[in-house]
Formats: structure tokens, C-alpha cells, sequence
């Protein structure tokens, strides 16, 4: 059995000024939203290479439809378990179809071939695992969703945000444009996962690859030091949850999993306001189906995860900022 890597978490250095992409001024202030099209498994368990199933994927052409008539065209980031499943693959022929959205690939390495390493959770991080073996898993994810969906995919995530030292230069040899494996100022190192804590939301060029991270936004009072304040908290019990009781600080993602609707409205509103030039939103597909993940436990729940992004779309129209497609980006990214 393959060893993985035996090393410190992995800590991608912050982007140098020149690294920094500058998005023309007639690419606006703009949006773009991901969603990790994967299996559905027990969140609560241990990962495992089997007991899952695709069944959440027939809830896909509906909310295809709904967040179209949002303009929120999707970035479907695909995974082997999806895309290496005729049916549960099928769901998505309207996104392939929509000259909008956008086939990309995701990495589950627990469930994509070939399969050398235990199922740990530090495995479950792609980038800890040996070049070869990581290298081999995306050549496999990319050529199993080239051959499902007529092209090859151009944009790349890890799951788990699991990227490593090698993952850039792995995704440049093998054509891709785009990553958005990092998720701007969050720590994974509790279970052997990457250190984002140095990486901004800004898009930045390294390796021949534009990375996206996942925006974050620290609001409150003192949201100037919003990070350091954060890092500061996270050591101590409650910390962070203390900040955002006396609204001093509080971190948020852009995403209905977890991020209350007036945090994400606020977090929207003070990125815009401080020249935020592209928001990234991101949500999982099995979300789109009661029961298969804790944030959509039932049919309450799925009706507030509709009502999050109806108030997020109406948000956005206010501030003036538009949707995005991959292509899009990728354009105005020169």
C-alpha cells in the first residue's frame, strides 16, 4: 500500500503583488457560483470507498432551472462517483448543454481510482498523498468526466480543499486553467489538512494556473483585523463565537451550509464596499435533497436554502453585481 507523504500541513505562501490577477474595468464587480457535485455519504461516519449512492443528482435539473432563472449560472465541479455513473451523470445534460455554466472537476481521492492508499482522513486531503498517486487520481477523474460530458474539464477542485505542493503543477501538465482548491483563511491542520490562514480571497497566476480561493469576508466592528483577531480567538474555547456575540468579528463563507442569511447579506455588502472585484459562492449537490447532508435535513431546511439564495440574487442586483461564467473569467483573466 502507498504511503503518503510524511510532512508538515501543507502551507501555500501568500501571493506576491505580481501575481495578483487585475480584472479589466469593463469586468465590473461580478459573482460566480460553485457547486461540488458529489456522491452522498453519512457526514457523521468515517469516510469510506463504499455506502454511498447518487440519488440526491434527480434533484439537479430543477435546481438547475431555479438558480437560471436567478441568473446564477453554475460551476458543476464534478466527481468520479458522479461522473462514472451513466444515470446520476445524465442529471446533468442541461448544464452541460447551457453555454453558461460550466463541467469542471472535483477530487474525492477516497472513491477515485486507482486505489494504493488507506482511507484516513489525512489521505482524504489529495495533496498529502505521493505526486504519483495524487497525479494518477486527477488523470483518472479528468479523463472518466472528458469522456461523460465531450470535453475535457478546465477548472479543478479539491475536495475537502485538500490541495498540496505538487496539485498546480499536476493541473497545468494536464491543460487546466483554473483552481479553486483554497478557501481564503481557513486552517484544516486539526486532521492533517492545508493552511489557507496567508491566502486573501483575491484570484492570483502560479504555475501556469489561476487560483480562486473560496471568498471569505470578516464583518463586525473590528473587521479591519478580522483575521488576525480571528487566528487569535480560534485558541482559545468559544473564541471565535465570543467575537461574533459582541459583534466584533465574525468569518464568513458565501454559502447557505452553515452561514446564516444576514451574516452572508452583510459579508456581501462589505466585500462590495471594500473593491471586491469577484465574490465566489460554493454549495454541495447533495444539499439539493432533504437528508443527505446537516445542512438540509428535511423539507424546512430545503425551503431556507431556497430562500437564502432568492435574498442573496436580490442582494446582489441592488449592489450592481453580475453573474460570471467560468468562461468569463477566464477571459477577463487574459
Amino acid at each position: 500500500m502507498t504511503q503518503a507523504r510524511a510532512s508538515l500541513p501543507y502551507r501555500p505562501p501568500a501571493p506576491d503583488p505580481d501575481e495578483l490577477v487585475c480584472w479589466p474595468a469593463d469586468f465590473g464587480t461580478r459573482f460566480t457560483l460553485f457547486c461540488d457535485v458529489e456522491e452522498e455519504f453519512d457526514w457523521r461516519a468515517s469516510l469510506s470507498r463504499d455506502g454511498w449512492s447518487t440519488t440526491a443528482m434527480s434533484a439537479f435539473p430543477d435546481a438547475h432551472r431555479r438558480f437560471a432563472g436567478l441568473d446564477m449560472p453554475l460551476a458543476c465541479m464534478v466527481d468520479y462517483a458522479v461522473a462514472a455513473d451513466p444515470t446520476a451523470a445524465d442529471y446533468l445534460a442541461s448544464v452541460r448543454d447551457d453555454p453558461r455554466c460550466a463541467i469542471g472537476a472535483q477530487l474525492h481521492p477516497w472513491v477515485t481510482p486507482p486505489f494504493e492508499e488507506a482511507v484516513t482522513p489525512f489521505n482524504s486531503y489529495a495533496g498529502n498523498l505521493p505526486p504519483s498517486l495524487e497525479a494518477a487520481k486527477i488523470a483518472t477523474l479528468t479523463d472518466t468526466i472528458a469522456t461523460r460530458f465531450g470535453r475535457p474539464p478546465v477548472a479543478y477542485r479539491a475536495g475537502r480543499y485538500g490541495i498540496g505542493p505538487d496539485t498546480l503543477s499536476v493541473l497545468a501538465a494536464l491543460g487546466y486553467r483554473l483552481d479553486t482548491s483554497v478557501r481564503a483563511a481557513y486552517d484544516y491542520r486539526a486532521d492533517g489538512g492545508p493552511d489557507f490562514r496567508a491566502i486573501g480571497s483575491s484570484a492570483y497566476r502560479r504555475d501556469r494556473v489561476i487560483e480562486l480561493p473560496f471568498t471569505t469576508v470578516h464583518t463586525g466592528m473590528l473587521r479591519g483585523r478580522g483575521a488576525s483577531l480571528y487566528r487569535r480567538a480560534a485558541g482559545f474555547p468559544h473564541g471565535p463565537g465570543v467575537l461574533v456575540r459582541l459583534g466584533l468579528v465574525q468569518r464568513v463563507s458565501l454559502t447557505p451550509e452553515d452561514m446564516p442569511l444576514r451574516a452572508a447579506l452583510e459579508a456581501v455588502t462589505v466585500a462590495v464596499g471594500e473593491g471586491t472585484r469577484l465574490l465566489t459562492f460554493s454549495f454541495h449537490s447533495p444539499s439539493l435533497a432533504p437528508g443527505h447532508t446537516p445542512y438540509v435535513r428535511d423539507a424546512a431546511d430545503l425551503a431556507a436554502f431556497w430562500r437564502w439564495w432568492d435574498a442573496m440574487a436580490e442582494r446582489l442586483v441592488r449592489l450592481g453585481v453580475r453573474s460570471a461564467s467560468l468562461n468569463e473569467i477566464l477571459n477577463a483573466a487574459g
